[in-house]
């Protein structure tokens, strides 16, 4: 018999706000902990400083547990010729605002695979939940972390990905669907991606494994959470549901545009970051989706997006502002999260007859 969430997490509803690097905050993820489910902080942009300030933070506003995020890439290939060739590629767009593009490209998130110093502040700190994405540490760090009594989670997007993760001792499933909002957490992009739907992943890893499933993609209110527990989800991370909550960092041209047209129309792009994505389309996807250069190894293009935004940015356009978004962003709702939390508990009581 599978655990259920709420106790092994420790939190009384069956919901987890996702860790949205960006627009998560201490703020946010101690509403929703302090309303019952289980907030989120992302710390893969983080370093072990940045992180402890983070968790500390988010200690201070709530006593329940919270979730942190990590991000488990393969560590980027620095390849100078590809990088060199990507930025004259971008050279037009940064001189529309009177810039330059950088001189080089960094690896600008560093791997938890990478960074032992992260899993110091980590095993110091001792989280109530850590979430894995992109992939998997080392068997030892898995087994370190829960033996400091972290309770782990791992993003899957496949029945193979799944597969890994429980060998490797984690606690419970995150079953990313191709509806999700964010980066894709495929294990290996370089091999493809499967783009299973949330349900047919979920019904596919509830009936071949023994771990918790938790279904991520689409999910908006309390009639998708309770489709999902039909199919045998034991709980349900959403993460476009809360960046129009006041307590995300999402900007106002962000939550415009999620109350706005582009909403409808979210697609998935790998030319952002080097990595496949979903969010609301802008001139970032169709201009710089359309350039013919090679792209450079995640997350080093991000690197060069980020420059380009923050040029467009100070010019006083926001037409290449990145904008996470699942498809079910049109569903979006703009309330305080815990009454956001509320509202999904009492719907899916009503859905549940």
């Amino acid at each position: 018999m599978r655990q259920p969430i709420t106790p092994l997490l420790g939190i009384e509803h069956p919901i987890i706000q996702a860790p949205m690097v960006g627009v998560s905050t201490p703020a946010l993820a101690a509403a929703v902990s302090n309303a019952g489910a289980l907030g989120s902080i992302g710390i893969g942009a983080s370093t072990p400083e940045q992180a402890r300030q983070m968790i500390e933070a988010t200690r201070a506003l709530t006593a329940r547990p919270f979730n942190v995020n990590l991000f488990c890439h393969r560590p980027a290939i620095a390849d100078p010729a590809r990088e060199a060739a990507w930025l004259r590629a971008l050279a037009p767009l940064f001189a529309e605002f009177g810039a330059e593009p950088p001189a080089a490209l960094r690896e600008i998130y560093r791997s938890f695979n990478d960074d032992p110093a992260m899993l110091d502040t980590l095993l110091d700190l001792r989280p109530k939940v850590v979430s894995l994405h992109f992939g998997l540490p080392p068997k030892a760090w898995v087994d370190a972390l829960k033996g400091a009594g972290c309770v782990l989670l791992a993003c899957v997007t496949t029945p193979a990905e799944a597969a890994l993760a429980e060998a490797a001792g984690v606690d419970a499933l995150v079953a990313q669907g191709i509806e999700a909002g964010g980066h894709r957490g495929v294990f290996e992009p370089e091999r493809g991606d499967r783009s299973l739907g949330t349900l047919a992943l979920v019904r596919l890893l509830a009936e071949r494994s023994r771990l918790p499933v938790i279904a991520a993609g689409g999910i908006m209110d309390g009639q998708g959470i309770a489709a999902a527990r039909t199919l045998g989800a034991a709980g349900v991370q959403m993460g476009t549901a809360f960046i129009l909550c006041p307590e995300s960092s999402a900007s106002a041209h962000y939550r415009a545009a999620l109350k706005g047209e582009r909403a409808s129309r979210t697609q998935v792009a790998t030319v952002v970051s080097g990595r496949p994505a979903r969010g609301m389309p802008n001139r970032l996807f169709d201009e710089v989706g359309a350039l013919d250069a090679p792209l450079p190894d995640y997350p080093i293009a991000y690197d060069a997006t980020k420059a380009l935004v923050a040029a467009a940015s100070a010019a006083g356009c926001s037409d290449f502002a990145v904008e996470w978004a699942g498809q079910g962003a049109p569903l979006a709702r703009e309330m305080p999260a815990g009454q956001l939390v509320a509202t999904l508990v009492a719907e899916l009581a009503a859905a549940k007859g």
